[in-house]
């Protein structure tokens, strides 16, 4: 029994196909169509109340199902029309008379009516907007995808949350394709309705007149109330299902049901309902207009705008009373206790505290902070610091969020150490779109430059959103703008953040596991003063901390050669090479810069040594060249989304990335005995030296 009810729609789709051939009772057919008419009222209802296409995905299939069984119906219902001498069922026959009323001319006309508009308005229009809905969507999956991946690089979201809105994507893609196709299947419904009716229509007078005998009148009567009744029946749950099926691709933005969405929107404007029952009022005062009709609409309008005008207006009061209620204290009384809090000289020590690292924002980007009126970004702060301690090592120290006085309204500020490091500029009610390499369309916005990465961007409305990513643009919103900046400031800066006590925690933390290597290396071998050094020039480079045991093992296997840091951390960088090929391999591939063996003899041979180590005192020329030559290459690297990188020699490694850090901080540089052996290398290019400086 269970596997029945488990296979129960495909039972029914075979039984509606049955229809087509086997003959049904009159009594059995009567109770189907009422069924047909409900379940298309219970599919329009859904479609209404739903905020969202996906949460009615069946919607597609349940169309064709719908569609097959109307016409099984339809094909039932004209056997018996035909066979039983115009007499199909009482629903038929009340369907029939409704709408004629007597009159059959009349009936003809409003039945060809209501089949047209079917047809045209509702069926074609539904039609068009799946088809351009399932165009935009596939269009603007690359810039979704690409949205996705920005947030999972910035550690909005995890891998899991990251999946999740990958198969959404994908669902919607389907959705939509689905109801591309669908669509033509009530267009050919409803074609297939009025051939329908004309064939029991013809079919009718031709039995009624040959074969029944009957007057031209009487047979024209019965035939024409079966043919218009079964028309009604069947054109009434079409009408329904196309309202439902233009109602579920014009729902792409919503916060609830369409119900709700209608109301809130409607009491949000009550001077336009006010405005709107003023007109209506003026109306009836000029002559010749209907006076009763539109002063009792106009009245009724008047006087539910007016009312809805005191309650917003009365709302709002309330809430700045309330704001005013739990808001800071007057600035004589703050300024007085300020006074007696710093005539204790211990309480103004508390003014030489130095945060590691602050975040002051403008007037208006509060509530993108403030928990209590729905700000997520200490969430994404705490989701940006697990994730960059799992992936460096290394934990983010607590980061203070305070407004900021001297700031715009728009404006933030990050700060490490106390000093200003980035600043930004947001608009709150926008959308960034990040302008691709060749847009295939210009977007209306305001002109302005990612902060993060200083990409060319437009803020633009939200109603743009869509078109701006069929053009090619990734849209992301305030919030991912600001943390994203946020995000990488601190990887920018990770390195100054590495301080004293937090070396010592991580060594800590490695007793756990590991008592005997660190007893071994701390202090014999390297102080905590050296470690700290060492671990400040790996995250510097972008280089993970987080397998603290290996770098201690190669730091007391380097010791054994070496006092000097910068060569003990390159010892440490070859004993890292799964850790640096992971970072910056992408699947199995590395593109790289490479330096023409000439070049790399003139760094070599530029390496100078004093009494404060070793430096590179390169020509101005051959320095030109090679910072020149770089720009160029790293060009193709943004092109194809990748991190640049210089392959190079050990020896000189950390002395070419000194001189290449200051032009281009993003331009990672790596020694050959950092890459793994299963790793392919791919040169998008190689520094020369020109001839002139050659010949010299």
């Amino acid at each position: 029994m269970r596997r029945i009810l488990n296979n129960a729609i495909s039972l029914m789709v075979v039984v509606v196909v049955l229809f087509l051939v086997v003959p049904l009772q009159t009594a059995l057919l009567d109770v189907l169509l009422i069924f047909n008419i409900a379940l298309s009222i219970m599919v329009l209802m859904i479609t209404m109340n739903i905020s969202e296409p996906l949460e009615f995905s069946i919607f597609p299939s349940l169309l064709l199902i719908t569609t097959l069984f109307r016409l099984g119906l339809n094909v039932a219902a004209t056997r018996i029309i035909l066979s039983e001498g115009g007499q199909a069922g009482v629903v038929i026959s009340a369907f029939g008379q409704l709408i004629t009323q007597g009159n059959v001319v009349i009936g003809v006309v409003i039945f060809l009516i209501i089949v047209l508009v079917q047809f045209i308005v509702i069926t074609k229009g539904a039609e068009r907007v799946s088809e351009v809905a399932a165009r935009f969507t596939l269009d603007a999956m690359p810039g979704k995808q690409m949205a996705i991946d920005a947030d999972l690089s910035s550690g909005l979201i995890n891998e899991s949350e990251a999946r999740i809105r990958r198969q959404k994507i994908q669902k919607e893609a389907d959705f939509y394709g689905a109801m591309d196709g669908a669509t033509k299947i009530v267009k050919g419904d409803a074609i297939m309705s009025l051939v329908i009716t004309v064939i029991n229509f013809v079919g009718g007078l031709i039995i009624g007149m040959v074969q029944g005998g009957g007057d031209l009148n009487t047979v024209l009567n019965v035939y024409s109330i079966a043919t218009i009744g079964n028309g009604l029946v069947s054109q009434l749950p079409a009408l329904m299902i196309s309202t439902a099926t233009g109602m579920i691709v014009t729902r792409s933005v919503s916060d609830g049901s369409l119900n709700t969405d209608v109301a809130a929107q409607f009491k949000a404007q009550p001077r336009a309902i006010l405005s709107t029952g003023i007109i209506l009022v003026l109306l009836a005062l000029v002559p010749g207009t209907p006076t009763l009709p539109l002063l009792l609409v106009g009245a009724l309008l008047a006087g539910g705008g007016y009312w809805g005008n005191r309650r917003l207006t009365h709302a709002r009061q309330t809430q700045e009373a309330e704001a005013a209620a739990a808001g800071q204290p007057t600035p004589e009384v703050q300024a007085a206790s300020e006074a007696d809090f710093y005539k204790d000289i211990n309480n103004v020590y508390s003014l030489l505290t130095v945060e590691p690292v602050e975040m002051e924002f403008g007037y208006s980007l509060i509530p993108l902070v403030d928990e209590a009126s729905g700000g997520k970004l200490i969430s994404r702060i705490v989701i940006f610091r697990r994730q960059y301690a799992q992936d460096m090592g290394f934990v983010i120290p607590s980061i203070r969020l305070h407004d900021g006085a001297s700031l715009g309204t728009n404006q933030y500020v990050i700060k490490i150490r106390g000093e200003e490091v980035a600043r930004g500029e947001i608009l709150v009610d926008y959308y960034l779109a990040l302008e691709p390499a060749n847009p295939l369309g210009e977007i209306d916005g305001i002109e302005t430059i990612e902060p993060a990465y200083g990409i060319p961007s437009r803020w633009i409305l939200p109603e743009n959103k869509e078109m701006a990513e069929i053009y090619g643009y990734t849209v992301i919103t305030p919030l991912t703008v600001m943390l994203t900046h946020l995000s990488e400031t601190i990887k920018k800066y990770a390195y100054e953040l590495l301080n004293r006590s937090e070396t010592m925690q991580l060594v800590e933390h490695l007793k756990k596991t590991e008592p005997e290597l660190v007893a071994d290396a701390i202090p014999n071998v390297i102080t905590y003063a050296n470690l700290e050094k060492i671990l400040k020039n790996l995250l510097r480079e972008g280089i993970p901390i987080r397998d603290l045991a290996t770098i201690l093992e190669a730091i007391v296997e380097a010791s054994g050669t070496t006092h000097d840091i910068d060569m003990i951390t390159e010892q440490v960088r070859g004993a890292l090479s799964r850790t640096i090929t992971r970072r910056f391999c992408e699947n199995g591939q590395l593109r790289v810069v490479t330096l023409d063996a000439e070049v790399e003899k003139k760094v070599l041979a530029a390496l100078t040594k004093n009494d404060h180590g070793v430096y590179l005192a390169l020509s101005p020329d051959i320095m030109q060249q090679i910072v020149t030559q770089l720009g160029e290459l790293r060009k193709k690297f943004n092109e194809l989304g990748q991190t640049p990188v210089v392959l190079t020699s050990q020896i000189i490694r950390v002395y070419l990335a000194r001189l290449i850090n200051p032009f281009y901080p993003d331009v990672y540089v790596l020694s050959f005995n950092e890459i793994t052996s299963n790793v392919q290398i791919q040169a998008l290019g190689n520094i020369t030296l020109q001839q002139q400086e050659k010949r010299a």
